[in-house]
């Protein structure tokens, strides 16, 4: 199986510190920081990058399900939207809103909701954050 590779480098303390991801591919390389993580300041943070991911894993599994039933998609647009939130044990993950809409010929909308919600379920990393306690969707088709 295919193993992907990041790293993070951080200097300094938590609150005034700040540091770099890389992803292994090398095409991106970002600062973050407390601000960035935890407020609004400029950079990066990893909670945006499970975003992109997740938006970018639920296209993938979308177009490979819409494909076995024999549709094609012109295109998907999908965003996610990774809420963080104080709990008892600290900051986590408490929601992600998945939110796509998809130009795809010859399909209803409630088989393209039946696929996406499928989708959803085997895409690799809505199954990776299973300990996430709300995942939502929203699915339309553009017209």
């Amino acid at each position: 199986m295919t193993v992907r590779e990041a790293s993070a480098e951080w200097h300094g303390t938590l609150k005034q510190g700040s540091g770099r991801l890389r992803l292994g591919s090398g095409v991106f390389e970002g600062a973050y920081s407390f601000p960035s993580r935890f407020e609004n300041g400029p950079g990066t943070n990893p909670e945006e990058l499970i975003a992109a991911a997740h938006a970018g894993c639920f296209s993938m599994a979308l177009t490979a399900i819409l494909g076995g039933e024999g549709h094609t998609p012109d295109n998907i647009y999908t965003t996610a939207k990774v809420h963080l939130g104080a709990t008892t044990t600290g900051p986590t993950i408490t929601r992600i809103e998945l939110e796509t809409e998809a130009r795809v010929a010859g399909i209803s909308a409630e088989d393209f909701e039946r696929l996406a919600q499928k989708a959803k379920a085997a895409c690799l990393v809505s199954r990776a954050l299973a300990g996430v306690a709300t995942i939502t969707l929203k699915a339309s088709l553009a017209t």
